[in-house]
Parts: structure tokens; sequence; C-alpha cells
């Protein structure tokens, strides 16, 4: 009963992501929160998992995005593009990933190494997952005529350096389709060049 009392608590814990709004913009004029852009990028991943890395593991993925951004429940949301913030975002979410797993004992530890794995970014699956984590807020940017980008003062150039270790080794499709919708963002004024 202990350890199905601290499951349940650490689902409970888990449902403060609905409460962490992420600066990427919803189609319909408001902003993502951190569940939903898990449950996004997983539906993406199943969706668009024949352009991973041959012998992926999709369903590891799955795991991978549905937990890579707990740690955002105590360290909050860290926009990509701000450079002040981004210095201690490692700190800040190693501490957070401790205190969010860790109650959960052995099956904690094993959430923490996956996200631990998501972070390095150098396995298949953690490579796909993290194509798909930066592939999908350039897509919202995107159909929200760039407000994201526009309100953070991006540029295309801040986007495509983003992207070049995670998107850009990816799948030709998936990078194609990356590269033509930044392109038109900037041909529409969404996104500067």
């Amino acid at each position: 009963m202990e350890k199905f009392e601290k499951q349940m608590e650490f689902l409970i814990e888990a449902e403060k992501l609905k409460n962490i709004i992420r600066q990427s913009p919803l189609p319909f004029n408001r902003k993502e929160n951190d569940a939903e852009h898990s449950w996004s990028l997983c539906l993406y991943a199943v969706v668009l998992s024949e352009y991973a890395e041959e012998g992926t593991d999709i369903l590891k993925c799955l795991k991978m995005l549905l937990i890579h951004d707990m740690v955002e429940i105590y360290a909050g949301d860290t926009y990509l593009y701000d450079e002040e913030a981004n210095k201690d975002r490692e700190r800040r979410e190693l501490a957070a990933a401790d205190k969010i797993f860790s109650p959960l004992g052995k099956q904690g530890e094993e959430l923490k190494d996956l996200w631990l794995e998501f972070e390095a970014n150098k396995s298949k699956e953690s490579r796909f997952a993290n194509i798909m984590d930066r592939f999908q807020p350039v897509i919202l940017n995107y159909l929200s005529h760039g407000s994201a980008w526009q309100e953070h003062n991006v540029n295309s150039r801040q986007v495509l350096e983003m992207g070049k270790e995670k998107v850009m080794k990816g799948h030709e499709n998936i990078k194609n389709y990356y590269l033509n919708i930044i392109n038109d963002a900037v041909e529409k004024g969404w996104l500067k060049k």
C-alpha cells in the first residue's frame, strides 16, 4: 500500500504540470501548458515514428516525452531563447528531478534515468524525442503567425541554431518541413531574418 500511496502522490503532483505555461502559442489565442505540450509530443512521436532511426523503441520515447518536462513543476519553464535564464537551467532542473522523482524509490530512479537520457540526447530514443521537442514548438509558432517569436524578438538564425543539434540531424522529411516553415515564416514577416 505504501508504494501505491507514493505513486498516487506523484500522479497528483504531476497534475501541476497543467499549470506551467510555456511560451509556445496555440493557434487559438492562448499559450500551451506543459501537459498539453507533453501530450502533443507523444502524438507527434506516434504519428511520425516511421521517421525515427531504425530500431528506435517508440514506447521508450513516449515515456521520455511524458516525463521530460516534469522538472518544470519546480524549476519553471525556461524559454529556449532566454540566455540569462538558461545559465542555471541545468542546476535548477537537476534539483527539481531529485525532488519530483525520488519519492517513487526505484521507480523514481528509472524515471529520472529516462529524464537524464532525454537530456543527454545520445540514444536513438532520446534523439527522436528531442527532435519532437524542438520541432513541435516551431510548428505552433508558425501556426500563430510567429507571435512568440515576435514577442521575444527571435530571429531565424536563433531558431536554426537551436534546431541544428536536434531537428537538423533527424529524418530528411522532418528536417525539410522544419526548414520550409521557417523560410515561409521569414517570407511572411512572422520571423525576423
